[in-house]
């Protein structure tokens, strides 16, 4: 058995291989026919316009030597990068700000310690590609700068894209454009999606809202990493990768989806929970076993099991959240 992933993470010590062979012998054969059809949709051109059709076949995920060419597509990084020649590189023969190369440094350790291509004896070493990407980034978005959880994700674009202009370019389009305000010094933003996760909690899932309720526990203590991180180090990587195909055409509202169907799910298990420690555990627990790992099973699910979640729903809950977080100072 290989104890690391193909994507150079290892895998922990009670990693279940029985298991993961099997569901992977049949993901595998969903794989060649994806990605018979998406050689097929793109006939060697590198462009595709929006779609139905398309929408479909990213929902049934993007056969990963294209990746990297349908996310730069489909989020607009494609675009801004070809408007924008020489910018990367030009902000990284500019001027620094010392404090924010300091705070990248302090976290250049602390990103996938379980990953052999982050590490210094790998050649090459990514950490030097993530380091680039994130001063850039810091001085691109001098609002922003630099905040813990931008280096997973930055990691990530690097070990699909193996390239760092076009992992600047998609790190600005998640942090730009579809995750609005995650990341700003206030995390408005994020703290507002908490909240609005809360709310759709109520409706969809009511008995797990008044759980939390009954036992004081807010959302931002057993979600805020799953937002923060869109899931990296939570779920299994084929099925991040498998979110973030969607999360880079659809938007923000994905991982809404994927949240509400981690609790839907297992409304009976965190049901169990008696104190407010026992349910942090169980919302530790509901992220792993074979419903994440079947990524192709998962993904079919978050279309189906929330219901209908629509884009003006999501911006109403966000207006009202953010108006009570703000009067709460």
């Amino acid at each position: 058995f290989c104890r690391v992933d193909p994507y150079g993470f290892e895998r922990p010590e009670d990693f279940d291989y029985a298991s993961y062979e099997a569901f992977f012998s049949r993901y595998l054969v969903v794989l060649t026919r994806r990605a018979i059809k998406w050689s097929k949709l793109l006939k060697g051109n590198n462009s595709i316009q929006k779609s139905l059709k398309v929408k479909r076949y990213i929902r049934k995920g993007i056969p990963n030597e294209h990746r990297a060419l349908i996310w730069m597509i489909v989020s607009g990084a494609q675009t801004n990068m070809e408007q924008n020649p020489g910018y990367y590189h030009r902000l990284l023969e500019g001027e620094k700000n010392d404090k924010l190369l300091e705070a990248i440094k302090t976290d250049m350790n602390r990103t996938f310690p379980d990953n052999v291509k982050f590490r210094k004896t790998a050649d090459p070493c990514l950490q030097h590609a993530l380091y680039n990407v994130l001063v850039a980034y810091g001085h691109h978005n001098k609002a922003v700068g630099y905040c813990q959880g931008m280096n997973f994700i930055a990691g990530y674009l690097i070990l699909i894209t193996k390239n760092e202009e076009e992992s600047f370019w998609l790190l600005d389009a998640l942090i730009g454009r579809i995750l609005p305000d995650y990341y700003s010094p206030a995390m408005l933003g994020l703290k507002t999606d908490q909240e609005v996760l809360g709310e759709l909690v109520k409706m969809k899932v009511p008995a797990v809202a008044e759980l939390m309720e009954r036992h004081g526990v807010m959302w931002t203590l057993v979600v805020s990493r799953w937002f923060i991180c869109l899931f990296i180090d939570i779920l299994p990587v084929e099925t991040v990768l498998r979110i973030w195909d969607c999360l880079f055409y659809e938007g923000s509202k994905i991982i809404f989806r994927v949240a509400l169907t981690l609790i839907k799910q297992h409304q009976a298990f965190i049901l169990e929970a008696t104190n407010f420690p026992d349910i942090c555990e169980k919302f530790k627990q509901i992220t792993k076993g074979t419903l994440v790992t079947e990524c192709h099973s998962f993904m079919q699910k978050i279309f189906t099991d929330p219901g209908s979640l629509s884009m003006a729903t999501i911006n109403k809950l966000r207006e009202t959240c953010r108006e009570k977080l703000l009067s709460q100072g």
